[in-house]
């Protein structure tokens, strides 16, 4: 029988009571969490029974106007007998009620982005059953209250402040400031106040059915896969919406039943450094959102944390002896058995110990580096299993400064060094305002007491987050790992004025707007703007790295014109220079104005006049990179854009520049008239300059092998530049340009006497050039494709009003990704592959790369590694990003 016809029309997998019906092979099917239950359940762990609805019926939900396939009903039925049977209670009765907990988990985790319910079941008559089966009244009412503004949040989208309200004035009434302060009767008194609340907000009771409740909550779950935060998180981390989520419906264990319960989050690994000692916060007398949400500030799970901390609360070491040890040997179980890194979730009942959850643990970059290559180390996996863990896009994290060592601090706070990193910015005291912000382009430090998943916006568009409140696995400090930000939790000098827009710490405000820095790595917030300094990778970074470069195909290069760049490349290990533009160049204060000479001249003997002013700073400009770059290869792309962009526009400018000058004003104006395009992207740019003023494009060349023939007779290594003309549609304008070069070259060869290689080539950025690529390579030695303007062409989306609508066409479904940051693999390339298949056939070694911002972007990479292309080349930071993610894509084909 074939896995289809096992798996068809059946929604419902149950797992514990000494089995499961699932494993975690089956993630795709029963999600993440659901697939990792089944899986520790076949281990013998202690596992709460349930069962887990696939993700396939939230697919089916969604394709069916939001309702559920017909038999699902009797599944979950069948499960939720499953469940009452192994846990030895039933679902709705007053004196031994089954209560569950409702959970979200998609193959992808998505942590926090959507929703949960706990203590499902509870009403008016299972909560006396509760009180009687526990002894205890008060964590009776304490569960049911947590569940009615729970559920009336998740389920019936009532404001969770609204119950907070009610509570803060119990307490106040009370003269209590904890919840753990109240007793039965006082949890009895905000539960009817609860009810009254929903009642008087909704026009009809809180649900007392626990059948009601229940499908309620399922309801929530698949409906939260659709919510503005989950839709977020998915486009950042390019999980398809397509997927679905599964739901887990699981019996609940309280951590609330006194001293001798607990709950808790644990890694097995540090996940901000990578070190090899568990890591993790519980609570005594909690349940799990107690720990995650930030409302009490957590107690460390081991002595040696707790003392390196300086905190005074016994750790679950010192606090639980014997359920430590259980617990300890269970998580080194479960990193062994998945050799990876765990995120863990538990709960102690009672003393007795249960697994609510594991997967493998977000992580920042410089721990999973440090994972990846410790585990290797230690053989629990090879070095070409370390290459695939390191996700690529997360080295940039440590690719960019930290605070100078020797810089003055002015420390105003201090917290929890949540997620490691440096940043400045303006305070903001809302998600909204540091997203528009981030958009204006303003660097801002997010400043809030907790954050929740409806701030993830303004996370991702802030430099770094602070927040007053929560632990090291709170949500700002879970999310802001995942995105690479900087972030101070738990931050208890920061006392918050959102009203007033200020913030007061150690007897110092600070208004929206005021520049502080923070600290991630210490957990500290400074004053003001602090110096920076650059990374150094070495360690574990290298070792990374030596093992990627062993195993990658793909030649990695950079875009780069100036010395620092150039320089900064060759320090990130690039293979040379993939795109060298030329025009970058002219725009230097220095040689402006013979550029605008150049243009102004009337005819050809005025505008080669210009040009030989021009030519000993453009052959100083690669004499520096050659010298840089130690014979390594260099693509030179010659003059692209329109004449018009090196001209001023307005009058105030031309006058400003003229007088500067000395060039005629009304002159300047004129032909900065004459020069204007209606679409200036498809007019006289790109290798349309070279032939209608082949006098600009000789100079270049010259300079370009004038200064190899400089290298080579210097003894210095011989460069082999790579001459490549842009814009080329036609194979009778390669031609043209292939005769100018080499008539160029020889000459400059002839005079200097020095014998020198170098190449020929184009830019394909046109369709036509792609599907006429046999003509080009008749001439053309090689390709760079510039996935910039190929897109832009093959599309007609012009890149620079993109923004304007590309927005709704990513909301809508219509773009998974936006073709500017990753590379559309049906259409363009559909044409990269026409080119290469032509274009070899025509010249069986034309080189082929590319050069656009995709040469940076990991999936694009793996096309270009499947495409068969020999080389990608980004800007020089994202250098260590496409050697890693080459090498990845290398070993996925194997």
């Amino acid at each position: 029988m074939t896995t289809d016809t096992l798996t068809k029309n059946r929604w419902v997998y149950s797992f514990g009571g000494g089995g499961a019906d699932g494993d975690a092979s089956m993630k795709n099917l029963l999600g993440g969490k659901g697939a990792n239950l089944a899986e520790m359940c076949a281990l013998g762990l202690p596992v709460p029974p349930g069962f887990t609805i696939t993700t396939e019926t939230c697919v089916h939900y969604y394709a069916n106007g939001r309702s559920y396939p017909a038999d699902l009903e009797a599944q979950v039925r069948d499960g939720l007998a499953k469940v009452e049977k192994a846990a030895g209670k039933t679902f709705g009765d007053p004196s031994n009620p089954l209560l569950v907990s409702v959970r979200s988990g998609a193959r992808a985790s998505m942590p926090g982005m959507m929703d949960t319910v706990l203590n499902l079941g509870l009403n008016d008559e299972t909560v006396a059953g509760l009180a009687k089966l526990s002894g205890d009244k008060r964590f009776a009412f304490d569960s049911y209250r947590r569940f009615i503004q729970m559920y009336s949040n998740v389920v019936l989208d009532l404001d969770h402040h609204m119950f907070e309200e009610i509570l803060d004035d119990h307490k106040d009434r009370l003269g209590v400031t904890v919840d753990t302060a109240l007793s039965a009767e006082d949890w009895e008194g905000v539960v009817a106040d609860y009810k009254q609340a929903v009642e008087r907000e909704l026009g009809r009771p809180f649900p007392q059915d626990p059948t009601d409740q229940l499908w309620g909550a399922v309801g929530a779950v698949f409906a939260s896969w659709m919510n503005d935060r989950a839709k977020f998180y998915r486009r950042m981390h390019d999980i398809p919406e397509s997927w679905g989520t599964a739901v887990n419906v699981q019996s609940m264990v309280f951590g609330n039943m006194g001293d001798t319960s607990a709950t808790g989050v644990a890694f097995t690994r540090n996940p901000s450094t990578g070190e090899n000692r568990l890591y993790g916060e519980f609570l005594i007398n909690a349940q799990g959102e107690d720990v995650v949400a930030g409302i009490r500030t957590p107690q460390n799970l081991t002595r040696a944390a707790r003392e390196e901390m300086g905190e005074t609360a016994p750790s679950m070491e010192e606090a639980m002896p014997e359920v430590f040890a259980q617990f300890k040997a269970v998580v080194e179980k479960l990193e062994k058995h998945y050799r990876d890194m765990q995120d863990i979730e538990f709960t102690v009942e009672r003393g007795v110990l249960y697994m609510l959850q594991t997967r493998n643990g977000k992580r920042t970059a410089k721990a999973a580096l440090k994972i990846a290559v410790d585990m290797a180390a230690e053989g629990l996996i090879g070095q070409d299993e370390a290459v695939m863990r390191v996700e690529p896009a997360a080295l940039d994290q440590l690719l960019h400064p930290t605070i100078d060592p020797k810089a003055q601090r002015d420390v105003i706070a201090a917290g929890l060094p949540a997620s490691p990193g440096a940043a400045t910015g303006k305070v903001v005291f809302d998600a909204d305002e540091a997203e528009r912000l981030g958009q204006a382009g303003e660097a801002v430090i997010l400043v809030r007491d907790e954050t929740s998943p409806e701030d993830i916006h303004g996370m991702h568009a802030a430099r770094g987050i602070i927040t007053a409140r929560g632990g090291m696995t709170s949500h700002a400090a879970v999310v802001a790992r995942g995105m690479g930000r900087p972030c101070v939790s738990g931050a208890g000098d920061v006392r918050i004025d959102a009203k007033a827009g200020e913030f007061r710490a150690r007897g110092r405000t600070f208004k929206a707007g005021d520049i502080i820095t923070i600290d991630g790595s210490k957990g500290e917030i400074l004053a003001g703007a602090v110096k920076m300094v650059e990374p150094e990778l070495t360690g574990d970074f290298a070792s990374l790295m030596v093992w990627a470069d062993a195993a990658r195909r793909l030649k990695v290069r950079a875009n780069a014109e100036t010395p620092l760049d150039a320089q900064t490349a060759r320090g990130f290990g690039a293979e040379g220079i993939g795109l060298c533009r030329t025009e970058h160049m002219f725009f230097d204060a220095d040689r402006i104005a013979a550029v605008r000479e150049m243009i102004l001249a009337d005819d050809e003997g005025g505008r080669r006049a210009a040009l030989a002013k021009i030519l000993p700073m453009q052959r100083a400009d690669f004499v520096e990179l050659f010298t840089i770059m130690e014979g390594l290869p260099v693509t030179i792309r010659l003059l692209d854009p329109p004449l018009h962009e090196f001209l001023p526009h307005t009058e105030e400018d031309v006058e400003a520049v003229a007088k500067a000058t000395g060039l005629d004003a009304r002159k300047l104006l004129l032909r900065a008239k004459d020069l204007q395009e209606t679409n200036p992207m498809l007019g006289h740019r790109g290798c349309r300059l070279g032939v209608s003023y082949p006098e600009i494009y000789e100079m270049q060349v010259r300079a370009i092998v004038e200064a190899a023939c400089e290298i080579a007779a210097s003894g210095k290594a011989a460069p082999v530049p790579e001459i490549m003309h842009p814009l080329v549609a036609k194979g009778e304008e390669m031609k043209f340009l292939r005769e100018l070069t080499d008539r160029v070259a020889k000459q400059v060869i002839a005079e200097k006497g020095q014998a020198i290689e170098y190449m020929v080539g184009t830019m394909v950025e046109l369709p036509r050039a792609a599907l006429r690529a046999d003509e080009l390579a008749v001439n053309a030695e090689f390709f760079s494709f510039g996935t910039n303007d190929l897109t832009q062409t093959t599309f007609g989306i012009s890149r620079d009003d993109a923004g304007k609508f590309l927005g709704a066409y990513l909301e809508k479904g219509i773009f998974e990704k936006d073709p500017f940051v990753s590379l559309d693999q049906d259409g363009v390339g559909d044409l990269i592959r026409i080119a290469v298949e032509r274009g070899r056939k025509a010249r069986p070694d034309v080189k082929l790369g590319i050069c656009g911002e995709h040469g940076g972007d990991p999936a694009s990479i793996d096309f270009c590694e499947r495409a068969g292309l020999d080389y990608v080349s980004c800007s020089p930071y994202r250098v260590p990003i496409a050697r890693l993610a080459a090498a990845q894509a290398a070993l996925a084909r194997r």
